[in-house]
C-alpha cells in the first residue's frame, strides 16, 4: 500500500513533457522528469536493460520510458537544450526594422556593381578578379529622391554558400532575396539555382534586371524566361516585383530601392530595440594580428561594447565593434551587420548569437553545450542515400524524397525531371527542389545537403571541389547515361519504402472422405486431393457446409503409411490437422500459402 502510494505521488510530480536531445544519461533524464535515477533504473531492468545512472539510452528508449509516466518527449538541439530565455521588451509594441536583404544571381550579372552603386564604394575593385571571395554585408542609408530616410541591410554572398549554410542550422535571417539577371544574358544555372535556394527558404523574391543600358539588352526576354520559373511580373498579372537597372549608369537604383521598401511594408519587420541583443553568425575568421573576428547579424535588442555573450558553443565578450566601412561602433541595433571582436573560439555561419546577463552566464553555457556537441558528434552522422531511404522513412524522419537534377543540357535535364515527378504517389513525394544544366557544383552540393536531398546527374559529373565536399557533407550523388537506368533505380529504391502487400491465396482443396481415432495422436482424415496440392505444415481452413469452422496447420500428411511433403489432385492421403479433432466426413480442407507481394509505383 505504502508503495503504491509512493508510485501515485512519483507519477503525480513528473511533468506532461520534457525536451531532451537524441541521446540523455539516466540522471538527466530522471532530473527532467521530476524523478529518482534509481526509480528509472528499475524501470528499464524490467524491461529487459542493465544501465547505470550516467550512461546514456537513445531518445526512442527515453519516450518509452516517459510515456508509462504519461510524460510526451520533444528532441530538440543542443541550442535548445540550454536555451536562455529571451529579455522581455517593457515596450508594449516592438519597433520597426530595417529589411535584411540578400544579393543573389549568376556570376558576371553585377551583383557586387549594384552594391557599389547603392553604397557609393568600390567594393569591386577590391575584389580579386572582380569576383567576390568574401560574404559582404553592409547597412545602406537610403535618403535619395523621393525615398524616405531609413535603412537597408544588404549580404552579398559568394554564390549561395553561406545563404545555404545558415538554412542548414535553421537560421533564417534573410527577408527578401533581390535576385540580378544581366539583361544581354539571360537566366543561367546559377540564376535557376538562387530561386531555388529562395524557394526553400521561403522569401519574397525581386527582380533586377541589369545592365539596361547596353544596345542588346532585352528585359522582356528575361521576364519571359523567369515567368517559366513562376516568377510573373506584376505588370503580366503575377505577384513579382521587377526593376529595370544599370549598376554602372546608377540607373533605376531609386526605384529598386522603392520596390525593395515597399516589399518590407509588406512584410511588417518589427523587433523590440530595449533588450539584451540577439542574432545570428554570418561568418567568422581568424585574424593574425586580432585574433577571432566575427560578423553577426542583430535580430532583436541593442548590443554595445562589454556586452558578454555566448556564439554557438563559445562565450566571448564585445571588445571592440565595427560596421561594414571599418569604423568603430558603440552599439548596434536590429538588422544592423556588426564585425566584432571578444570571440573565445571559432563559431560558425548561422550560429546563434545571444547577449547574457554576466560573464558567469554566458562561460557556464559555453560549457555545457560544448559538453553536448561531443555527445552528439559522438553519433553517427547520416545523410539520404538510396540504400538507407526505408530506414530513414521508416524512423520518419523524412516525409518525401528531394532530389538535386543536373544534366548536360536544358532538354534532357527537362524530361528528367518530368519522369522523376511522375514517380510520385499517395505514400512516397519525390519533389525537384533544383533541376540545371552543367556540372554539379558545390552550390548544388551544399542546396542538397541543406535539404537533406540525394544529387542524380545525367551525362555530367561533380567537380573536384564538388565531389570533395560532397564526401565531406556526406551528399550522395548517383551519374547515369541513360534516363532509364535512372529511373528504374530511384524507383527501385522508392518501391522498396512501401510495405509488401500480404495476399492469402488458394493452393488446393482435399475432401474428408473416412476419419480414424488414434489414441495419444487425435483424428486422421482419410481425404481424396480434388484440386491443386496440399503440403505438409501449410495452413488450411477446415470448411463445412460452405463456412469456415477452423484455422491452423496441417501436422501430418501420409500416403500408404509414409510420410511424404505433399500430395497432388487425384490422390488419396491421410491428414491431421494441429490441435482439431472435430473433423467429420463430407469436411473440405483448404491449403493456403501466404505470399509478401512488393507494391509497384
Amino acid at each position: 500500500m505504502v508503495q503504491q502510494r509512493r508510485r501515485e505521488e512519483e507519477a503525480a510530480a513528473v511533468p506532461s513533457h520534457i525536451d531532451i536531445m537524441e541521446h540523455v544519461t539516466i540522471s538527466e533524464l530522471a532530473r527532467k522528469m521530476n524523478l529518482k535515477a534509481s526509480s528509472l533504473i528499475a524501470k528499464l531492468m524490467e524491461m529487459g536493460s542493465m544501465v547505470t545512472i550516467n550512461q546514456q539510452i537513445d531518445s526512442d528508449t527515453a519516450a518509452v520510458i516517459a510515456e508509462q509516466y504519461n510524460c510526451t518527449v520533444n528532441i530538440v538541439s543542443l541550442y535548445h537544450e540550454t536555451v536562455i530565455e529571451s529579455q522581455k521588451s517593457e515596450e508594449a509594441d516592438d519597433s520597426p526594422r530595417p529589411p535584411i536583404v540578400t544579393i543573389m544571381g549568376h556570376v558576371d550579372h553585377g551583383k557586387t556593381t549594384l552594391m557599389d552603386s547603392i553604397r557609393e564604394a568600390k567594393v569591386a575593385d577590391q575584389e580579386h578578379g572582380g569576383i567576390t571571395q568574401h560574404i559582404g554585408a553592409y547597412a545602406v542609408s537610403i535618403d535619395q529622391g523621393s525615398i524616405d530616410q531609413g535603412r537597408i541591410v544588404f549580404l552579398d554572398t559568394p554564390g549561395h554558400e553561406a545563404f545555404t549554410n545558415m538554412r542548414a542550422r535553421g537560421a533564417q535571417v534573410t527577408d527578401i532575396v533581390v535576385l540580378v539577371v544581366a539583361a544581354d544574358d539571360g537566366v543561367m544555372p546559377q540564376t535557376v539555382e538562387a530561386i531555388s535556394h529562395a524557394r526553400e527558404a521561403e522569401v519574397p523574391i525581386i527582380v533586377a534586371i541589369n545592365k539596361c543600358d547596353l544596345e542588346d539588352a532585352n528585359p522582356d526576354r528575361i521576364k519571359q524566361q523567369l515567368s517559366d520559373h513562376d516568377l510573373v511580373p506584376e505588370a503580366w498579372g503575377g505577384d513579382t516585383l521587377y526593376r529595370e537597372v544599370s549598376a554602372l549608369a546608377k540607373a533605376g537604383i531609386e526605384e529598386l530601392l522603392e520596390a525593395i521598401l515597399l516589399q518590407a511594408d509588406l512584410l511588417e519587420l518589427r523587433a523590440p530595440y530595449d533588450v539584451r541583443a540577439e542574432g545570428r553568425v554570418i561568418e567568422s575568421k581568424v585574424d593574425l594580428g586580432r585574433g577571432t573576428v566575427g560578423t553577426v547579424l542583430i535580430e532583436r535588442g541593442t548590443l554595445r561594447r562589454g556586452d558578454p555573450f555566448i556564439a554557438g558553443v563559445f562565450p566571448g565578450k564585445v571588445r571592440a565593434m565595427f560596421d561594414d566601412r571599418g569604423h568603430p561602433l558603440p552599439e548596434a541595433t536590429p538588422s544592423l551587420p556588426v564585425e566584432i571582436l571578444g570571440f573565445s573560439g571559432l563559431p560558425a555561419a548561422g550560429d546563434p548569437f545571444q547577449v547574457t546577463a554576466d560573464e558567469r552566464i554566458a562561460r557556464s553555457v559555453g560549457a555545457k553545450r560544448q559538453e553536448l556537441r561531443k555527445v552528439k558528434e559522438a553519433g553517427s552522422i547520416s545523410q539520404i542515400t538510396l540504400d538507407n531511404l526505408y530506414d530513414t522513412i521508416k524512423e520518419g524522419q523524412i516525409q518525401e524524397l528531394k532530389v538535386v537534377a543536373k544534366g548536360d543540357v536544358h532538354g534532357s535535364v527537362e524530361a528528367l525531371v518530368s519522369a522523376l515527378e511522375r514517380l510520385s504517389t499517395d505514400d512516397i513525394k519525390l519533389t525537384v527542389i533544383h533541376a540545371s544544366a552543367g556540372a554539379i557544383n558545390e552550390n548544388d552540393v551544399m542546396l542538397a545537403s541543406a535539404s537533406n536531398a540525394l544529387i542524380i546527374g545525367f551525362h555530367i559529373r561533380p567537380t573536384p571541389k564538388a565531389q570533395e565536399l560532397a564526401d565531406q557533407e556526406k551528399v550522395e550523388i548517383r551519374r547515369y547515361d541513360l534516363i532509364y537506368e535512372a529511373l528504374e533505380e530511384i524507383r527501385d529504391a522508392m518501391e522498396g519504402m512501401l510495405a509488401p502487400e500480404v495476399v492469402t491465396e488458394s493452393v488446393g482443396v482435399a475432401e474428408v472422405r473416412e476419419l480414424f481415432r488414434v489414441s495419444r495422436i487425435g483424428t486422421i482424415a482419410g481425404c481424396h486431393v480434388t484440386s491443386g496440392h496440399v503440403r505438409r505444415n501449410g495452413t488450411v481452413h477446415v470448411v463445412r457446409d460452405g463456412t469456415q469452422v477452423y484455422e491452423g496447420r496441417l501436422m501430418t500428411l501420409r500416403r500408404f503409411k509414409e510420410d511424404v511433403n505433399e500430395v497432388e489432385a487425384g490422390f488419396e492421403c491421410g491428414i491431421r490437422v494441429e490441435n482439431f479433432n472435430d473433423l467429420k466426413q463430407g469436411d473440405s480442407i483448404e491449403a493456403f500459402e501466404t505470399k509478401e507481394v512488393a507494391k509497384k509505383l
